[in-house]
């Protein structure tokens, strides 16, 4: 087994979550697996802790293909929760803690769940009370088995991990079903975050995922010597595979944290000295307003991509000469990236790498379906053994073309070199006057001069058709001098690029969706 360089040194076909883990818990015994807090889970305490509920969960009728919710923030109870799971072929379904009832109605029904591991609550969101307000009943710690119209396939559900004693169960029972589980069987039904559509089901198999994150390891460097500061959540792509799913593979610490105190979780990070980064960058910009930052021993964070908090030798003096990574809930976390670490040439500013290992990439015209060539925009379609299975309830020819390809909506173009370059959604494009307008394009030449984050939209306008308007974010916006913002950005953009209309808020004042990402009809109702 290859601990430091990933542990698929089998076939990855032949891998599945648990098999995964096994090797790792075997390996690893009481090294952590997760952090989070004052949680502390070990490789050895998972495995014992998963096998107990993955009996619980049989005896509640679960199998393989079962599929179970899986609705915890990230801790001890959703890894726990999603290695039982796996382990006897169940499809784990993680829910997001943001959502509303009308969200958890619907995914449950979209997802055919059947079996939903929930916590009672989180920062406010009473989910027993959702709960019982779906199914219209008062809720116990163990209610079911359920037959209810609103929800036909949910048979239980639980709150905390609570299961009936699950003594007619054998281990040898758990054993044989985990042998029957394959790497072409689906691990995880993974949500999009619905930002520009409904969401959707995206189906992963164990070998797809497994596979992925080994590969995106090598390339990072993510190795059992390291211990990874993640704060994506769990229920998304990012937190569930670039997050937990790696740091399994590798053999490595998982760091991470639920507190809203910026001050506990530099405490976190000053005492496990994780030393890797990934995540959101906006969702630890409270850490570096925080008046103590300055004081703080960051010095163990030299790789990853949240520069903002890494150690003060590692951050990059320009973060457009460092590769940018693209992911997508349907490649299995990030498909664009590099492993090169150091500043680029001034001509690749802005670059977002080149594919993952094993998928293939082509730019084309989305009206004509022609191939593009290097320096044209267009949409960017993945084709691969690591891409989703599918869109869960939906035919093949709604998810993938008749040659296998993944159309994913993102506009990029690439360079001579094969290098990428994201340029927005499809749908995000800004046209005024006749012109394109990228708004990630925009909003990078603003947090240049800011040096914080901005928000670029379009606005109808009966005589150019749309103009380019941005929402600016400073802790004072009184002092925000909006015309000399537009002088410095006719130093770096076209005229036609330059926000003709520009709105400073502080940083709590934007409105954004759950999962980080603008409120664009929100934005645009601002103006």
């Amino acid at each position: 087994m290859r601990q430091a360089e990933g542990m698929l040194d089998q076939n990855p076909a032949n891998f599945d979550m648990y098999f995964a883990y096994a090797q790792m818990a075997t390996a690893r015994g009481e090294h952590p697996l997760l952090v989070c807090d004052h949680e502390r889970l070990s490789y050895r305490d998972a495995e014992e802790r998963s096998a107990d509920l993955a009996r619980g969960l049989v005896a509640l009728g679960a199998g393989k293909g079962t599929h179970v919710g899986v609705l915890h923030p990230n801790g001890a109870a959703f890894v726990v929760a999603a290695l039982a799971a796996a382990r006897i072929g169940a499809v784990v379904v993680p829910f997001s803690t943001f959502s509303t009832p009308a969200e958890l109605r619907r995914q449950l029904r979209a997802a055919d769940v059947a079996i939903l591991l929930a916590t009672g609550g989180h920062r406010g969101n009473d989910f027993r009370g959702h709960l019982g307000e779906i199914l219209g009943r008062e809720l116990s710690d163990l209610a079911g088995p359920l037959l209810n119209p609103e929800l036909p396939q949910l048979r239980w559900l639980s709150f905390d991990l609570a299961v009936p004693e699950p003594d007619a169960v054998s281990a040898e029972l758990i054993a044989a079903m985990a042998d029957d589980v394959t790497g072409a069987d689906p691990l995880a039904i993974i949500y999009t975050s619905g930002s520009t559509s409904e969401p959707k089901g995206v189906v992963h198999t164990h070998a797809g995922l497994l596979g992925h994150q080994d590969n995106l390891n090598a390339i990072r460097g993510l190795s059992a010597d390291d211990r990874l500061f993640c704060n994506s959540p769990f229920f998304w792509i990012g937190g569930f595979a670039f997050g937990l799913l790696a740091t399994l593979v590798a053999g490595a610490e998982l760091v991470c944290s639920n507190a809203t105190d910026p001050g506990a979780i530099l405490d976190l990070i000053e005492a496990e000295r994780p030393t890797v980064t990934n995540g959101f960058i906006a969702g630890i910009a409270t850490l570096t307003r925080h008046p103590g930052f300055a004081g703080r021993d960051l010095s163990s964070l030299r790789r990853g991509n949240l520069y903002p908090i890494m150690a003060p030798e590692c951050r990059p003096a320009d973060p457009e000469l460092r590769h940018n990574m693209l992911g997508l809930t349907e490649g299995g976390s990030v498909v664009l990236l590099d492993g090169d670490e150091s500043d680029q040439p001034e001509h690749r500013r802005g670059s977002y790498g080149r594919p993952a290992p094993g998928f293939s990439a082509k730019v084309i015209d989305a009206a004509t379906g022609a191939e593009l060539r290097a320096g044209q925009v267009g949409e960017l379609c993945l084709r691969g053994p690591y891409l989703m299975a599918g869109y869960y309830g939906r035919r093949r020819e709604e998810c993938f073309d008749d040659d296998g390809w993944f159309h994913t909506g993102d506009l990029v173009r690439t360079d001579d070199d094969g290098y990428f370059y994201y340029l927005g959604r499809a749908g995000a494009m800004i046209k005024t006057a006749g012109a394109n307008v990228a708004p990630p394009e925009v909003e990078r030449a603003i947090s240049a001069v800011t040096g914080a984050p901005a928000y670029v939209l379009g606005l109808p306008e009966m005589t150019r058709g749309e103009i380019v308007a941005a929402v600016v974010v400073a802790d004072d916006p009184a002092a925000c001098d909006v015309e000399a913002l537009r002088s410095e950005l006719r130093n770096t953009l076209s005229a036609y690029k330059v926000p003709r209309r520009i709105l400073v808020l502080r940083a709590g004042e934007v409105p954004l969706r759950s999962s980080g990402k603008p409120d664009l009809p929100a934005l645009r109702a601002l103006f």
